[in-house]
C-alpha cells in the first residue's frame, strides 16, 4: 500500500487533475497511465540500448534521430521525457499534444496488434500547459521516491491507491488482484516457456505481466537464446480478454513496457456465445468478476453444461474449464460461496472438478485480502484439466496472514503465510503426514465425496478440544456471597462516617 511521502504526492497530483476540470477517476487514472508509459519508454529504451551494447548486439532506438510524425519529421530526442520535461509549460503541452501523444498512438507498426486497436480511440485529455506541467513533476517526484524502495511495483502502486477513490469499484469489479497475491499464484504454477497463458477477465494484465517476469527470472537463456521460444513469448503466449477498453488500454501498455511486443489483448465478453475459445490454453491465471448474475439467454451455451447457472462465478469456472487444453492447469481465485455453496448449480461445478477433472489444492486466504475494496471471504482453486477425473488427494491450506493487516488500511506486518504455502505446495510428499489438526492437509477424494463435495477448509479440519476444570459451583456461589457481604459492610461504615 502507498503510504507516507508518496501518497501525500499521488493526493496532491489526484488534485491537480480536480482543479483541472479532469474529474472522472478512471479518465484520472488513464491520462496518469499514458504519461507513465511515456516516462518509461524513455528508460525502457535507454536499459535496452544499454543491454544490447554490453552484448555486442545491434540496436535501433524508438527514439531515433528523426521520427516521422503524420507528414512532419522531428528530432526524436524531443520526444524523450527525460529532453522534454524540462521544457516551460507551453512548448511541454505543445510537444506533448503535437508529437508525444500521435507518436505513442501510432508507436505499433501492425495495426492489428492489441495495442494499436485500444490506443487508437485514445484522447489526450490534460485541459492546460499549467495542468500538464504540474503532473509531469508530480510524476517525476514519484518516480524519484519509488527508486528508494526497491521491488516496488509503481505502475500497481498507483493503479491501487488510484482506484481506491472510485466509490463504485467494487460494484464495478474495477479493483486490482493484490501483486503480491498474484505473485503466489503464479509461483504455485510455475509457468513454462512454451504455456500459452490466458487471464480471460484480465484488467491491466497483472497475471499476464506476473507470469511474463516469472519466466524471465527462471527460464531467461532458454526462451531469449532460442528464436523460435522467443517469438513465442512475444507473440503467442499471452492472452487478455476484458470489456472495459480503459483497462484493455492499460494491459496492452502495461505488456508491452514488460518487454511483450505482442500480446493478444482484446475486447471480449468471456462468457457470451461469441467466445468460441475450445481446448486453446494451458495455463489459465485469473481473478474473475464474481457476485454477479446473468441473463442466460445471454450465456455461452456450451458453458451452461457443466452448470446450469447465471452466476459469473460459476460459470467463469466453467468457461475455464472449457478453454484449458487436456493436461492444462488453472488456478483461479474464487468467493467463499463457490466451495460450500449448495444450489444444484454449486454441487455440479464441484462435481466436475472433482470426477472429470484433476482437483489439485483449495487455498482459503483470510477475508481481508481484497479490503479496502472488498471484504469478501476467497479462496484459492488449482485443477488440471484431463476429462477423464484424476483427483486422488486434494490439498488444503489454510492461510491466516499475507503480509499485510487484515483491516483498511493493509499496514505490513510480520506475519505472512505465503512462503509457507509455496514450500509446502512445493513439496506435497511432506503433507502426506500430516494431521487434520495443522494448518494444511491432504484429504482423499473419498472423503469429499463422502460430504456432498464441500471443498471448505473447516469441513475437514479437526479442531481439538481441550477439557477446562471448572470449579464446584457451590465454591463459585460462596465466593460471590462471601463478596456481597463485605460491600454490605462498607457500605454500612461509610454511612456511619458521613453521618
Amino acid at each position: 500500500m502507498i503510504t507516507g511521502e508518496l501518497k501525500n504526492k499521488i493526493d496532491s497530483m489526484w488534485d491537480v487533475f480536480a482543479a483541472g476540470g479532469l474529474v472522472n477517476p478512471l479518465d484520472v487514472i488513464e491520462q496518469v497511465t499514458y504519461l507513465m508509459f511515456i516516462h518509461d519508454l524513455d528508460d525502457t529504451d535507454n536499459v535496452r540500448a544499454k543491454e544490447s551494447a554490453m552484448l555486442g548486439l545491434p540496436y535501433k532506438s524508438i527514439f531515433a534521430e528523426e521520427v516521422q510524425i503524420g507528414e512532419r519529421t522531428i528530432d526524436g530526442s524531443q520526444l524523450k521525457w527525460s529532453v522534454f520535461h524540462d521544457f516551460p509549460a507551453a512548448r511541454m503541452y505543445s510537444v506533448m499534444q503535437e508529437w508525444v501523444f500521435p507518436f505513442i498512438k501510432n508507436l505499433h507498426g501492425d495495426k492489428n496488434s492489441a495495442y494499436s486497436k485500444y490506443m487508437d480511440d485514445a484522447i489526450f485529455k490534460l485541459p492546460t500547459p499549467l495542468v500538464l506541467s504540474k503532473v509531469v513533476d508530480a510524476l517525476d517526484d514519484i518516480y524519484r521516491l519509488m527508486a528508494e524502495v526497491k521491488d516496488v511495483d509503481i505502475r500497481g502502486d498507483v493503479y491501487e491507491y488510484l482506484l481506491s477513490k472510485i466509490a463504485q469499484s467494487g460494484r464495478n469489479g474495477q479493483f486490482r488482484t493484490p501483486r503480491h497475491i498474484i505473485r503466489m499464484m503464479v509461483e504455485l504454477m510455475q509457468p513454462k516457456p512454451d504455456d500459452i497463458i490466458c487471464d480471460p477477465a484480465c484488467g491491466t494484465s497483472g497475471f499476464l505481466v506476473t507470469a511474463g517476469e516469472y519466466l524471465k527470472e527462471h527460464h531467461k537463456e532458454e526462451i531469449f537464446f532460442d528464436r523460435q521460444k522467443k517469438d513465442h513469448y512475444m507473440n503467442h503466449m499471452f492472452h487478455g480478454f476484458d470489456m472495459d477498453r480503459t483497462m484493455l488500454r492499460i494491459g496492452a501498455m502495461n505488456m508491452m513496457l514488460h518487454g511483450v511486443d505482442a500480446p493478444n489483448i482484446q475486447w471480449r465478453d468471456s462468457l457470451s456465445g461469441d467466445n468460441n475459445d475450445h481446448q486453446c490454453y494451458s495455463l489459465i491465471l485469473a481473478n474473475p468478476p464474481f457476485a454477479g448474475s446473468l441473463d442466460k439467454e445471454v450465456v455461452n451455451k456450451n458453458l451452461l453444461t457443466l452448470t446450469n447457472t447465471g452466476k459469473t462465478e460459476l460459470l467463469f469456472l466453467s468457461l475455464f474449464i472449457r478453454s484449458l487444453a487436456l493436461g492444462g492447469r488453472c488456478a483461479s481465485i474464487v468467493p467463499d460461496g463457490v466451495l460450500f455453496g449448495s444450489s444444484k448449480a454449486h454441487k455440479m461445478l464441484r462435481q466436475e472438478l472433482v470426477d472429470n477433472q484433476r482437483l489439485q489444492a483449495v487455498i482459503s486466504m483470510p477475508s481481508g485480502v481484497f479490503k479496502p475494496y472488498a471484504g469478501v471471504s476467497t479462496a484459492i482453486l488449482i485443477f488440471t484439466k484431463t476429462d477423464h477425473g484424476g483427483t486422488d488427494k486434494v490439498w488444503f491450506y489454510e492461510m491466516r496472514a499475507d503480509g499485510f493487516s487484515l483491516d483498511d488500511k493493509r499496514s505490513p506486518v510480520q506475519e505472512n503465510d505465503i512462503p509457507d504455502v509455496i514450500a509446502r505446495w512445493s513439496n506435497l510428499a511432506d503433507e502426506e503426514n500430516r494431521s487434520r489438526k495443522d494448518q494444511s492437509f491432504l484429504v482423499p477424494v473419498e472423503d469429499i465425496r463422502a460430504n456432498d463435495y464441500d471443498l471448505s477448509f473447516n469441513k475437514y479440519k479437526e479442531i481439538e478440544r481441550v477439557a477446562v476444570q471448572h470449579e464446584d459451583p457451590q465454591t463459585i456461589l460462596s465466593r460471590i456471597e462471601a463478596l456481597e457481604n463485605d460491600i454490605q459492610t462498607a457500605l454500612t461504615n461509610l454511612k456511619e462516617i458521613i453521618g
